[in-house]
């Protein structure tokens, strides 16, 4: 089976648009949409949501997952305030009723997401990792 590369490992302008720009557009996206089209922002947050989980499987475990998922979340939700902002909507969809609250539960949750993916990931690379046999004259129990 194919290993994903590790985040850590790509070169830093691949870790700047992954980690970053690419939250940034996908949080613009659903910015311009919360105040247009209720499906069309749903879309995009589910989207968001597997791309945050997808990310885990490039970090190591759950904790460098989580860590990802956290900065991105945030950077997710605060696109998405400031390109809604920008457009002058109304939102359709529901910000809560302090709005820069967003950007930290985005946080919370892409921190969630991308630490089961890294735990999940984790867990398969375990399994599929060879059993070590035990050591000539060494006596099994």
């Amino acid at each position: 089976m194919l290993e994903p590369t590790l985040f850590r490992d790509r070169s830093q302008s691949a870790q700047i648009v992954l980690g970053g720009i690419l939250p940034a557009l996908i949080g613009a996206g659903a910015g311009v949409l919360v105040g247009s089209s209720v499906a069309g922002y749903w879309a995009i947050a589910a989207v968001a949501a597997i791309g945050g989980f997808l990310s885990g499987f490039e970090h190591q475990d759950g904790w460098g997952g989580a860590d990802r998922g956290l900065v991105g979340g945030a950077i997710y939700g605060t696109s998405l305030l400031i390109a809604h902002a920008i457009a002058g909507t109304h939102a359709k969809v529901s910000l809560g009723s302090f709005p820069p609250l967003l950007a930290v539960v985005t946080a919370i949750f892409g921190m969630l997401l991308a630490g089961l993916g890294g735990r999940l990931a984790r867990m398969q690379r375990e399994r599929r990792a060879p059993v070590a046999e035990p050591a000539s004259g060494a006596v099994a129990k």
